[in-house]
């Protein structure tokens, strides 16, 4: 679990490729590597991973292939730089929404103005997942718990502002129209809008409601 409260950009420093398998290095500062074990995991633009070996400052992943097929990670290639979190411990502060690490999706950005002092980003996604995106609704992009300031169901599009703290402590200031996002919805949103829509294509419910 963590907090969508990414800690720092840091670089992939190699990336070994076999078939359906990439492992990655990333190199991490001695802070973060407090505490790390084997075994542990982490928040690798947005996305858990295992820790498979640690030398020295470099941390080593495998990305499996149905990772590598519905997220960014495959794209990665030494000298990339990725959004980094260690999972949450009992009790810390979530300063975010909680983030299970288990992207559904890939958003495409589509548009970057930057007006003075401030930075937006639009996104597009697939049809099917809009209907869990709503204005001033929370999603995880690339790792990152940040508010939707404008969701267009119609278009297929949504809308973020980042500060200057989140465009510091993050890879976002580096993106390009047309790059991916790795996205995860806000799973609470996700179930209720489920669980009603199930209930609303439930035949009892609906005689029982006056539905029709």
């Amino acid at each position: 679990m963590y907090t969508g409260i990414v800690q720092g950009k840091f670089a992939v420093t190699q990336v070994v490729k076999k078939p359906g398998l990439h492992t990655l290095f990333v190199s991490l500062p001695d802070p973060l590597l407090a505490g790390l074990g084997q075994g542990a995991s982490v928040g690798v633009d947005g996305v858990c991973l295992t820790v498979a070996g640690i030398a020295g400052n470099q941390v080593q992943f495998d990305v499996m292939l149905e990772t590598l097929n519905l997220t960014t990670l495959g794209n990665l290639e030494a000298g990339c730089m990725v959004n980094i979190e260690r999972s949450a411990k009992a009790g810390a502060e979530i300063g975010g929404h909680p983030i299970s690490g288990h992207v559904d999706t890939r958003a495409k950005v589509v548009s970057i103005v930057r007006p003075e002092n401030n930075f937006v980003m639009r996104f597009a996604v697939e049809p099917q997942w809009m209907r869990y995106i709503f204005s001033k609704g929370f999603l995880a992009l690339n790792g990152c718990s940040l508010t939707v300031v404008k969701a267009d169901k119609a278009k297929g599009e949504f809308e973020v502002w980042l500060i200057p703290e989140t465009l510091k402590l993050t890879t976002f200031g580096e993106k390009q129209v047309g790059d991916a996002i790795n996205l995860e919805v806000e799973r609470q949103t996700q179930v209720i809008v489920d669980t009603i829509s199930d209930l609303l294509k439930d035949p009892a419910f609906r005689k029982e409601h006056g539905l029709g």
